[in-house]
Order: C-alpha cells, then structure tokens, then sequence
C-alpha cells in the first residue's frame, strides 16, 4: 500500500481534512509535526516528530524512518513546512519542487527579485533594514507603501502608509512584531508600491511545470488598508473568460520564474487598470478551513485531489463542481479575552449556510491583525450564483457576536 508523508505543523486547520482524504484513498499516512503528536486513532509507528527548522537533521530522521517504512511521497500542508517538505523529498528521491524553488515562495524579497528579473508583473519593491535611518528611509519611499516582513503568513505584520509619518509608525509596530517571533530576530522588511483594484486568489495544480487551474476566487471586500485581513472568497469567479485566461498566464509565468514544478500552487493576485499584478506565490494549497469549498468530480476533495497527484503524476484531474460557493474567515474584532459567542443557531439557519466552524475557544486570548495570524472561525455557503453566495456570508455575519474583555 502507498504511504504519504504528510508535514502537518500543530497550529494547521487541515490536520483533520488531510488525514480524511488518506482514509478515503485508502493509503497509509505517516504524520510529522515539530512537536510529539497525540492523534490516537493513528499507529505510533506513523508518527513523526521533526524540527523543520533542521532541513539536514528533518531529512536524515525520515530516511532512517524509512528503511521500515517506505515513504511513496511528501505533502506539505501550510507555508511553514513547503522547504523542509522539498528537502525531504529530494533525500528520498520523490517528485517535488526544487529546494531552492521552494525556499523562493516563501521568502517576499527573494520572490521578487525572482519575478523582476522574468519580467513577471509585480508591485516595485525596496528591501530595507530596521538600523536604517528612518526619517530618511521615509523621505524616499513612493507612497501609499506596503510595509511587510520577509516571511510572516495571513497577513500578519503586512500594513499600509500613506505618508512619511504613517510609515514611521508602521516600522515601528512591524519590528516589535518581529521581535515576539520564534527563532532569529529579522533585521529586514520589504517595502512595497501598493497596487489599487481588487484582489483575487487562485488556487492550482502544476505539473512536471505546467499549471491547471482549480478554481479562481474573487474577494469582494475592498483590501486597501491599513491592514489587510481577508475576509470573502468567492467561486467561481464573475469575471470576464479573457481576464481570467491572463490571470492564469501570469500565475504560470510566475511559478515558472520561481522554478516550481510539482504540487499545490495558491496565488494572490490584484487587478490594476493596466491588468493583473502578482501579489505571492505559494508552492502550498490555500490555507485555513477553505479548501472545504472546492470538490471535484464525483465529490473528490481537494486534499484528495492534492495527495492522489503527489503519488501518481499521470493522475486525471477533475473538474471542480460547477456550484457557486463561498467563505467567510470571520476576523477578530477586538484584543482581549473570548468570553461569549450568541447568534450561532440564527447564523446556521440563514438560507444558503453550508457550515459554520468556530476555530477559537471560549477563554482564548484574541490577537487582531496585524500582530495576530488567526481567524475566529470560518463560515460556509453555497447557492445558485456567487451574489446569493456573498449574501448568505454577510448575513449570517451580522448575526453572531463575540463578546471579548479587553
């Protein structure tokens, strides 16, 4: 029987949806998380603990694991494991991404260097250090800038400045967040031009380089600032066949300029009036609970989807399901302590609510954006058109409250 790695970090979402897909495709799966895994309903002997900070150290333990229990490929779930997921596979001799492509998806400044020099369309950028003079940093800066760290994922750290003051004060708040991180302090940020017109996302597959898209999001929410925090996706997306065939060719183009071959592709992406802007590229599948909006074919999930092409390249992809489908990441609305959630009940009645999931518990410290990377949950929806879709989402929305203590 064919056994899969999964690399599945102890704060993920997925954990549940990926070992899912495994029992459905009636494969073994091996667990490795950076610290020991309690899953009871998994034999001990397919568990693994990793430092994913050691590439070196990570690869050796799953080879020695291996001579016992023989690995037919590796999937990495969320950003933080998608270069020590590469190392693995390259020790072992499995189809994966390049280490050093892998590493270029995860790190901002590398990213555009990478896409400048294949004339890949992206925001300008400026790598700075936080020693760096600010007040002059300030003067020569393009605004309105996107202050953001080189590595942080969901948003966090990522802000908006509209002046010389504004990014001063933007600085400052990045570098205390970076300075509550595990691991080396950064000394570097990125400054970017900030790119008017809306977001979309898309989510895809490549293949021995080539790309196939899965779905294509629109966010409907305006994400201009001063934080970014998503909140819709929508699918599939309304617009027109032309713009999305040249959103497809600049996502392609852009993991190609990255150097990514195999796997999960989740791009973010913004439609300026002289077209689109790639934003990130990721050598991973969306994040969260989101993944529960896309099927394919008969029912097939996308973490089935995801795992059946990491262990037989000749795999036929399906087609995603045609009904209109949405999400909502349900953002934080204060710091402090989660004491009370009401409305649940009148939420889930709300025709068109397909799920809603609560993430955050009772008694939890809350940490909005940007010093926070987390949502409260997730809402679901499905209906005959996106537009039903986006309302079902708000509604049920404006029906929950979160009472936090300061």
């Amino acid at each position: 029987m064919l056994r899969v790695l999964l690399l599945l970090p102890t704060t993920t979402y997925r954990t549940e949806a990926f070992l899912s897909a495994a029992h459905q495709l009636e494969v073994d799966v091996t667990v490795a998380s950076e610290h020991p895994n309690t899953l009871e309903h998994l034999n001990p002997s397919a568990l693994l603990t990793l430092d994913f900070q050691d590439l070196p150290g990570a690869a050796a333990r799953v080879m020695e694991f291996s001579r016992d229990w023989p690995i037919d490929a590796v999937v990495p779930v969320d950003s933080q494991v998608v270069v020590v997921a590469a190392t693995i596979a390259e020790a072992l001799g499995l189809r994966h991404n390049s280490v050093q492509s892998a590493a270029a998806a995860e790190d901002k400044h590398l990213m555009r260097q990478l896409f400048e020099q294949a004339g890949v369309s992206s925001p300008r950028y400026r790598l700075c250090c936080l020693d760096e003079d600010r007040a002059d940093l300030a003067a020569r800066v393009e605004y309105p800038c996107v202050v953001k760290p080189l590595s942080l994922a969901a948003s966090q750290g990522v802000m908006r400045a509209d002046d010389p003051d504004q990014f001063a004060a933007r600085v400052e708040r990045l570098e205390a967040i970076l300075a509550c991180q595990d691991g080396e302090v950064a000394e570097e940020f990125l400054v970017e031009q900030f790119v008017e017109g809306p977001e979309v996302a898309l989510e895809g597959i490549l293949t021995d380089g080539a790309l196939r898209v899965l779905a294509l999001f629109d966010k409907p929410d305006a994400l201009d600032g001063p934080f970014f925090e998503e909140t819709i996706y929508l699918t599939p997306s309304g617009l027109a066949d032309d713009v999305q065939q040249g959103i497809a060719r600049l996502v392609q183009q852009a993991a190609s300029a990255l150097g990514l071959t195999d796997g999960p592709v989740h791009a973010e992406l913004r439609l300026a009036t002289d077209g689109p802007v790639v934003l990130e590229v990721h050598g991973r599948s969306i994040g969260g609970l989101c993944s529960r909006l896309l099927t394919f074919g008969s029912g097939l999930s996308l973490e089935e989807l995801i795992i059946r092409h990491a262990v037989d390249q000749e795999v036929e992809l399906p087609a995603r399901q045609s009904e209109a489908a949405g999400v909502m990441m349900i953002p934080i609305p204060a710091a402090g302590r989660l004491e009370e959630i009401r409305g649940l009940e009148d939420a889930r009645a709300v025709a068109g609510i397909d799920d809603l999931t609560i993430t955050a518990h009772l008694g939890q410290q809350l940490v909005p954006l940007p010093e926070g990377s987390q949502y409260l949950g997730f809402l679901f929806a499905r209906a005959d058109q996106p537009e039903a879709v986006e309302r079902a989402l708000r509604d049920a929305h404006e029906r929950l409250e979160f009472v936090v203590r300061p």
